[in-house]
């Protein structure tokens, strides 16, 4: 199963904007954020197009067009984008119901429920308490 790392692209275009407000410049071309993490523009775009939703970028049309944050980098976490970007459980449960009359498969999912729960509960805890000022600082740092 491969991971999705929309999440990971999504905080990577935040904090190359954090860096580039930092040195005085606001707006920003999405081919020059795609350049930053080595991909296509057009994944670029998609993401900013959900963090623009979610109110943490803005875009400016017409000459001298590009986008900004919208929000200071202080005071947007890793859950905020992950809410934008992702926001769906980590875990899923079975597509169609298990056998109810087998032991396992009809307590099975009440079990998953609450362990999946506390899982997510934890991440979204830890993704709260982190910013895309701390993720700058920390990858500026190494």
């Amino acid at each position: 199963m491969a991971a999705n790392s929309r999440l990971t692209v999504a905080v990577h275009v935040l904090a190359w904007m954090a860096l580039v407000h930092g040195r005085g410049k606001d707006l920003v071309t999405s081919e020059q954020a795609a350049d930053s993490v080595n991909t296509n523009p057009v994944v670029i775009r998609r993401s900013l197009g959900a963090l623009r939703e979610a109110g943490l970028v803005e875009v400016r049309h017409g000459a001298g067009a590009g986008w900004r944050l919208a929000r200071e980098p202080e005071s947007i976490t890793l859950l905020d984008v992950y809410r934008a970007v992702e926001d769906e459980p980590l875990f899923g449960l079975h597509r169609s119901e298990p056998n109810p009359k087998c032991p396992v498969g009809a307590g099975i999912q009440p079990a998953l429920r609450q362990a999946y729960g506390e899982v997510e509960e934890a991440a979204r805890n830890a993704l709260g308490g982190t910013t895309i000022a701390d993720v700058l600082r920390e990858t500026l740092s190494a």
